[in-house]
Formats: structure tokens, sequence, C-alpha cells
């Protein structure tokens, strides 16, 4: 019987894009995007060196969570603020932590999104500002967000940056490079008074419920 050139030829394409599919790197590695489950062995995260304001020597703790998804930073005496009982440099505060963070062989892994929490207490009139960059060491691209808020405002905050996959900056594969983390918040009167009023922005935390969570996009390496 005659062969039909036409489902012949279909049937060969077929076949090698199956095979492209298996052997793609693309693929295989989560290049584009594919959810690459979080690796089982430990995931440690070392605080190489904190400066800043907002953050003295011993007044940030990191955590991994126990299925390798996130890490959080925890401060205690993170918090900007003007008005009564206020001292001239106390309405921005900012925090540069260098963390490493180390990954089981084969891993590497990206910030895809990080959540920041604290509190707020900003007189009618006042406003306040909360903003973080993140970058590899020896990377020349630093992703800045920024957030703002308006008095009058007593409440607990969140804000969410988010990083689309396709623009997502993996760390090099079997290199240990650190993440530079900066964050910075500011509070301004703005049309309060500040003789009579107080307004602040915190970060901080006594107990450990109010921290920022920084969520891994986890890839495997070639």
């Amino acid at each position: 019987m005659r062969k039909n050139p036409f489902i012949a030829g279909t049937i060969l394409l077929l076949a090698l894009v199956g095979q492209f599919l298996l052997i793609s790197p693309a693929s295989a590695t989560g290049f584009l995007g594919d959810p690459v489950p979080p690796p089982i062995d430990r995931i440690v995260v070392d605080i190489v060196t904190v400066n800043g304001s907002g953050c003295p020597p011993g007044s940030a703790a990191v955590a991994v969570s126990p299925d390798n998804t996130a890490f959080t930073v925890t401060y205690s005496t993170y918090l900007a603020q003007v008005g009564v009982g206020s001292k001239p440099t106390d309405f921005r505060k900012n925090c540069q932590l260098n963390v490493l963070v180390h990954v089981p062989q084969g891993f590497t892994y990206a910030i895809n999104e990080v959540d920041h929490r604290g509190f707020a207490s900003l007189a009618a009139g006042a406003t306040g500002m909360q903003r973080a960059s993140y970058y590899f060491q020896g990377s020349p691209n630093t992703d800045i967000r920024t957030h703002n808020f308006k008095g009058a405002l007593e409440d607990n905050w969140q804000s969410t940056d988010t990083t689309e996959i396709a623009a997502l900056e993996y760390a090099p594969c079997g290199a240990l490079r650190n993440l530079n983390i900066n964050t910075e918040l500011r509070v301004a009167a703005g049309t309060s008074n500040p003789a009579t009023t107080t307004s602040f922005l915190a970060m901080d935390s006594t107990d450990g419920a109010i921290n920022t969570t920084y969520h891994f996009h986890w890839k495997l390496c070639p």
C-alpha cells in the first residue's frame, strides 16, 4: 500500500516535537517559568552584614520557612516618626542587609515576591513611605519598589512587591553571591501639626508576628 506523504510527514514532525520537549533545557530547568518544587534539603540564610539607622546590630533576624518556599526578616527597632518626642533625624530610617542563601547543589533561586508588614500611626495630613530594593552582589540590576501611605491612618499595613517570571534575576549557578536588601521608611508631617501630634511608620516586631517575607522562585541549574 502506498503511504500518504502528508500523514508520514505529520507523524515525523510530532515525533521531533516530542523529543524536543523531553530534552529541551528550557523545559527541564524551568527557564520558561515552569514551577520547580523547592529542594528538600535544609536551606540556610546567613546575615553577612547589617547596617542602617533602622536596624542596629542584633536587631534583625532571619528564618527560613519549613517548606523552603520563603525566608522572613524580623526587625525589633525599625520605626520612623515625626512630631512630639521625635528627633530631627527620626523622620527617615533605613536598613541594608547583606544575606547569603546556601542552596543545595543543582538549584538556584530568584525572589519573585516580597511581603512587607508593619504598623502605621499617621495623623490627618501626615504621610509615610516604604521603599525596598534587591540585587545580587555584582549585578547592575536593582529592583526598586515604593509604597505610600496617607493619614489619618491607625492600623497594620502590608505591601507586596511582585516580579513577573520573565523578569526574574536568578543567583548564578555554582557560585555564592550575596543578596543585598535595602529598605527605607520615611514619615512627613505634611499638613498635620508636629507640635501636638506624633506620626510614625513601623516595620518592627517584639514577638516576631510582624516580618518581611521573601518568596523563593526555584530553578534547576543546567
